[in-house]
């Protein structure tokens, strides 16, 4: 099986020895996003709303790069620092997996940076 990594100037570059994201076959792992602007390098202002519109955002632009979308997406796994967040989170989240949502997994976390209130990471398959 090959195995492509992916990148992408529209979305955060990564900050350690990981990638965006990693093609294995049709499968697509996207690394863990957070509500970082990629124009600016700086965490998103805000609520967890905005801090998941922006993470959100990030992975359209990564699978976008990975040549899928949103629609393409099986898992999710959701890392929230506040369990009250969880109402919001879904908000946001509703808006970008409307129909058909992918199976999920949502934690309570504590982040390694304190300014994130949320991370999602994702798998993909487009065959």
């Amino acid at each position: 099986m090959v195995r492509e990594v992916v990148f992408t100037e529209r979305a955060p570059k990564p900050v350690g020895p990981y990638s965006q994201a990693v093609k294995a076959g049709g499968w697509i792992f996207v690394a863990g996003q957070v509500a970082v602007d990629p124009a600016t390098g700086k965490v998103v202002e805000g609520d967890v709303r905005a801090q998941t519109r922006r993470v959100l955002e990030n992975l359209r632009e990564i699978l976008a790069a990975a040549g899928a979308s949103l629609r393409d997406v099986v898992k999710v796994n959701v890392y929230l620092v506040r369990p009250e967040d969880f109402a919001a989170m879904n908000e946001v989240y509703r808006e970008y997996f409307p129909e058909g949502p992918p199976a999920r997994t949502t934690v309570a976390v504590k982040m390694v940076n304190e300014a994130f209130l949320v991370e999602i990471d994702a798998v993909a398959y487009k065959g």
